[in-house]
């Protein structure tokens, strides 16, 4: 089931970054259903060449637990400070996260999250 959005023809980017392929595919699915256009990294290395490459992406989705060099946290902080306008959603199996630890702006989902709320959010950045 397909939810429409009320915003401008320009369709909103967003770059879900999550190691896991199965959740990426279907976040990013039911993120590209809403209207949205959803790119997607599987770890935040390939997530900072995306950035690099693209002026369009809006908002990152990003889990917290991810290989590489660089976990969400991390990944959050370096968008924060080269692509400040960029709004950051963060997720994790993790109950709490220190609002210390999060970039200023940064909203959190602890999951299981319903992914209709995320839409939700992002529907308000969109607006």
């Amino acid at each position: 089931m397909a939810i429409e959005l009320a915003h401008s023809d320009k369709r909103l980017v967003i770059l879900v970054i999550e190691d896991e392929p199965m959740t990426r595919i279907v976040v990013s699915d039911f993120i590209a259903e809403a209207g949205f256009e959803a790119l997607q990294a599987a770890n935040a290395e390939t997530a900072i060449e995306i950035l690099e490459s693209r002026d369009d992406i809006r908002a990152i989705f990003t889990d917290i637990n991810m290989p590489g060099s660089m976990d969400g946290l991390k990944l959050a902080h370096a968008v924060r400070d080269r692509w400040p306008p960029i709004h950051i959603i963060i997720t994790s199996a993790i109950p709490r996260i220190a609002k210390g630890d999060m970039p200023d702006g940064c909203l959190f989902f602890q999951k299981p999250y319903n992914p209709r709320h995320i839409v939700g959010v992002l529907g308000s950045l969109a607006a």
